[in-house]
C-alpha cells in the first residue's frame, strides 16, 4: 500500500516528471529526410566522417581558449578593482568550469534528441554573448557582470559546445574510439597555445574590454561554420566494445557486443560509475587549480616577466593538447584503466614534491612539473570518453560523459573555492606577501589526498568484461585484477584468505562460464549481460 503511494506521489510530482521526461527520453528526433540530405556535405560532395574531425578541433580551439585564463587575471583585478592582489579575476574561471559540467550534464540527452548541428548553434551563441558581456563588465567595473556574463552565460556555452564534437565523434567512429576521444578533446587543450600568446597583444592594441569583442567574434564565425558540418550517423551505424584485456578480444567482441546494451539508469546506479567519477575527479583536480594560477604562479612567485608566463601558459597548452592525444591513443593499444593508473600516480609523484621544489625556488623544476601534469590533465580527458562508451555502450554516452563531467564542476567550484579561501588566509595571516609559497605548500597536502584516493578508485574499476560477468567466488569478499593476474579475497574466519588465479585459470573459467551459457535462452543471457556490467 505504501509503495503503490510512493509512487502515485512521484508520478503526480511535477519536477520529478519533468527530470524523468528530460533523462528518460533520448530518442533521436532526426527524420529519414534528414539523414538522406546530410549523406551530403553540400551539393553534389557527399558527406565524409573524416571532416568532422577538423571541425571538432575547431570547435573545442575556440572554448578551448578558456585555459589561457590565467593571463586575464592580473589586467582584468588591475581594470575592475585597481588592485592586482585581490585575486577576483580568478573566480571567473571557476564559475566557468562550474558551469561547463552542469551544463553538460543537464544538455547531454537534449543533445541526443535535437541532434549536433543545432547544439553548436546554440552553444556559440551563448559563449559569444558571453565575451560580450565580459567586454561590457570591464568596461562599466562591475565584477558580478564578468561572472554572470563569461562564468555563467559563457560556461553554458562551453559545456554544450565541449560535450558535443566528443558525443558525436564516438557514434561515428565506434572502431577506433581511443583516437575519436583524444581528437575531440584536443581541440580543448590547443586552444591556450595560441589564444595564451595573443592576449596580450590585442590588449595592447585595442584595449582590454575590446579584447574579448575581437575574440568572441572570430570564435562565433569558426564555430558556426563548423557546426553545419555536423551530423549524427544513422541508427543502424556499425558499433563494437573495446576491452581492457586483450586476450581473446576479438572473440568476446564478437560473442556478446551485439547483446550488452545497458538501460542509462544502469549504467548510472553502477558502482563501476562512481568508480569512474572519483578517478575523474581525482585526475583533473590539481591540473586545474594550478591552470588557473599557472600564469601567477611564474610572475608572483618566481618573479619572471608576464611575457615568459604567456608563452610558457601557451607550452602548457601544447601539452596538455599531446597528452589528449597520446594517452586517448595509447588506451587503444593497452586499455583505459592501465593509462589512468599512469596518469594517478605520475600526479602523485608531482605533488608529493610539489612542496620542495616550490619552497626551494627550483624553477626549472616547477616548470618540467607542470608540464608533465598538464600532460596528465588532458589524458584524462582523452582516455575518459572511450572508457565510458566501453563500459556503458555509445547509446548513453552523451548523458554518461556529461554527468560525468559534473566531476569537472566539483573540482572548479568546491575545490576553486577551498583553494582561495586557504590561499587568502594564509596569505593575510602570513608574510603578506604574493612570493610565499607556503599558500601553495599547503594546498597541495590535502589535493594529494584526493590524488591518492583516485589511484584506490581507479584501481576497483571492473574494465574487462570477464571481471564484470563471471560469478563471484564461494565466499568472495573482493576480486581484484594485477596486470593478468586476478586476486581473489576470501572471507575466512577472523583473516581473509588471499587466492591467486593465473591469467590460463581465469580464461578457462571464462571459457567454461560461455559455454554454460550458450545453453540458457537469449533472453536469460541478455538480462544478465545487462544487469551485470
Amino acid at each position: 500500500m505504501d509503495q503503490t503511494k510512493n509512487e502515485h506521489s512521484v508520478k503526480q510530482n511535477p519536477i520529478v516528471r519533468l527530470f524523468l521526461r528530460h533523462y528518460g527520453n533520448t530518442t533521436c528526433t532526426i527524420s529519414q529526410e534528414q539523414y538522406d540530405r546530410e549523406k551530403f556535405l553540400f551539393s553534389k560532395v557527399k558527406f565524409n566522417p573524416w571532416i568532422l574531425m577538423p571541425a571538432a578541433v575547431i570547435v573545442q580551439f575556440c572554448v578551448g581558449s578558456v585555459y589561457a585564463w590565467s593571463v586575464f587575471n592580473a589586467p582584468i583585478d588591475d581594470a575592475i578593482s585597481g588592485d592586482i592582489k585581490i585575486s577576483q579575476a580568478p573566480v571567473t574561471f571557476y564559475i566557468a568550469f562550474g558551469m561547463l559540467g552542469f551544463t553538460a550534464a543537464l544538455m547531454g540527452p537534449w543533445l541526443e534528441r535535437n541532434g549536433p548541428k543545432k547544439a553548436l548553434i546554440v552553444s556559440s551563441t551563448a559563449f559569444y554573448i558571453g565575451n560580450l558581456l565580459s567586454a561590457l563588465a570591464i568596461y562599466l567595473k562591475y565584477i558580478w557582470l564578468l561572472y554572470f556574463g563569461y562564468g555563467f552565460i559563457g560556461g553554458f556555452g562551453i559545456g554544450l559546445s565541449y560535450i558535443t564534437p566528443v558525443a558525436i565523434l564516438q557514434k561515428w567512429f565506434p572502431h577506433r574510439r581511443g583516437l575519436a576521444a583524444g581528437v575531440g578533446v584536443c581541440g580543448f587543450g590547443a586552444g591556450s597555445i595560441a589564444v595564451g600568446k595573443i592576449i596580450l597583444p590585442i590588449i595592447r592594441l585595442v584595449g582590454l574590454p575590446l579584447t574579448f569583442v575581437v575574440l568572441g567574434s572570430s570564435f562565433f564565425v569558426a564555430m558556426i561554420c563548423s557546426a553545419l558540418i555536423f551530423r549524427v550517423p544513422e541508427p543502424n551505424h556499425f558499433t563494437k566494445c573495446v576491452t581492457d584485456d586483450k586476450t581473446d578480444e576479438s572473440e568476446t567482441n564478437a560473442t556478446y557486443s551485439s547483446q550488452i546494451k545497458l538501460t542509462l539508469k544502469e549504467s548510472l546506479q553502477s558502482v563501476d560509475y562512481f568508480l569512474l567519477y572519483i578517478t575523474f575527479f581525482s585526475n583533473i583536480l590539481f591540473g586545474l587549480l594550478v591552470i588557473s594560477r599557472f600564469s601567477d604562479m611564474i610572475t608572483k612567485l618566481f618573479g619572471m616577466a608576464s611575457n615568459e608566463a604567456s608563452n610558457l601558459v601557451a607550452v602548457n597548452g601544447i601539452f596538455n593538447l599531446f597528452g589528449r592525444l597520446f594517452f586517448s591513443t595509447l588506451s587503444d593499444k593497452i586499455g583505459r584503466k592501465p593509462c589512468f593508473l599512469i596518469l594517478l600516480i605520475t600526479q602523485m609523484v608531482i605533488i608529493g614534491t610539489f612542496p620542495y621544489y616550490v619552497e626551494h625556488k627550483i624553477y626549472w623544476v616547477f616548470v618540467l612539473s607542470m608540464i608533465v601534469l598538464s600532460t596528465c590533465y588532458g589524458g584524462g580527458f582523452g582516455v575518459l570518453p572511450a572508457f565510458l562508451n566501453d563500459m556503458f555502450g555509445s547509446h548513453n554516452i552523451s548523458v554518461c560523459y556529461g554527468l560525468i563531467l559534473t566531476a569537472w564542476s566539483f573540482a572548479a567550484i568546491v575545490g576553486g573555492f577551498v583553494f582561495t579561501t586557504v590561499y587568502n588566509y594564509l596569505v593575510a595571516t602570513g608574510s603578506g606577501e604574493l612570493s610565499d609559497p607556503h599558500p601553495y605548500i599547503i594546498n597541495s597536502y590535502w589535493i594529494l589526498g584526493f590524488v591518492t584516493i583516485g589511484v584506490i578508485a581507479t584501481s576497483l574499476v571492473k574494465s574487462d568484461l570477464k571481471d564484470r560477468l563471471l560469478p563471484p567466488f564461494a565466499g568472495q569478499w573482493l576480486r581484484y585484477r594485477l596486470f593478468r593476474n586476478v586476486i581473489v579475497i576470501k572471507r575466512s574466519g577472523c583473516c581473509p584468505q588471499i587466492e591467486i588465479i593465473s591469467a590460463k585459470t581465469y580464461d578457462e573459467m571464462w571459457e567454461e562460464y560461455c559455454k554454460h551459457r550458450h545453453h540458457s535462452p537469449s533472453t536469460k543471457l541478455d538480462a544478465e549481460l545487462t544487469c551485470a556490467i
